[in-house]
């Protein structure tokens, strides 16, 4: 399975992703599920990725031979659209095509096409933007009222983000509140592992920002899931207990 995130505030775009993948028990092995194209000084694009492997890969070769083609015939790519939502159509327009040609023999096998997506980042002339899209093409944007998006094992993380995420929050605020939901996650399923990509775009910078990878010994991810974990228990020890006919 896979958890993904891309939280859109104010300021920029937080994005992370784990890079667990298995086919069973005894079959697991490591993938990046977080892809960046950038033209300096023009875009930043992110691109986040959950479902089936063989298929998520495929969009993503797509893509790029996408870009690599648009050099000679000039068709659309995620290179050279005007817009964010150019670009989501690009993709979307991707998991189409290799649903037509994979999503026959899938059937034939009883396999389900599953693919999701969570891209996120800016095109000179407009403000930041997120989309998520879905196996069938279609997609939808983040919004001030809505401003994060998850993907694949996302129901241990979502709490936490459905309390305190906000657009307005600093860019620090928002890592620590992603990696804190991905703690969660990993907590609760072991289909979520590490080591954690995590990816910090800036309003207006038009590079790509911080990114690094986080395992099991990052130090601040250690600091974080124990301060979180002690903080839960104080709360919880401090709230008035039930005074209820069960203590009758």
């Amino acid at each position: 399975m896979t958890y993904c995130v891309g939280l859109r505030l104010d300021g920029g775009i937080v994005f992370a992703s784990d890079t667990r993948t298995n086919a069973g028990f005894d079959n697991i092995a490591i993938f990046r599920k977080m892809h960046v194209w950038e033209r300096s000084g023009d875009r930043v694009l992110v691109l986040l990725s959950a479902g089936n492997l063989a298929v998520t890969q495929s969009v993503i070769s797509l893509l790029n031979e996408q870009i690599d083609a648009q050099r000679d015939d000039g068709g659309p790519s995620l290179l050279n659209v005007e817009t964010m939502y150019q670009a989501a159509r690009v993709v979307g327009d991707a998991v189409r095509e290799i649903r037509r040609v994979d999503g026959p023999s899938l059937e034939a096998a009883n396999s389900a096409f599953s693919a999701s997506f969570i891209l996120g980042g800016q095109i000179h002339g407009e403000p930041p933007r997120m989309f998520q899209i879905y196996s069938e093409g279609n997609f939808i944007e983040a919004t001030k009222d809505t401003p994060f998006f998850q993907i694949g094992e996302h129901k241990y993380g979502k709490p936490i983000l459905d309390r305190v995420a906000r657009p307005d929050m600093a860019i620090g605020e928002a890592a620590k509140l992603i990696l804190l939901s991905f703690d969660s996650t990993l907590r609760s399923n072991l289909s979520v592992g590490m080591p954690i990509d995590l990816m910090i775009y800036q309003r207006d910078s038009m590079v790509i920002g911080e990114q690094r990878r986080i395992g099991p010994d990052d130090p601040y991810f250690k600091m974080l899931s124990k301060a979180w974990s002690e903080g839960l228990r104080s709360t919880f020890a401090h709230i008035d207990s039930y005074e209820g006919a069960l203590d009758a």
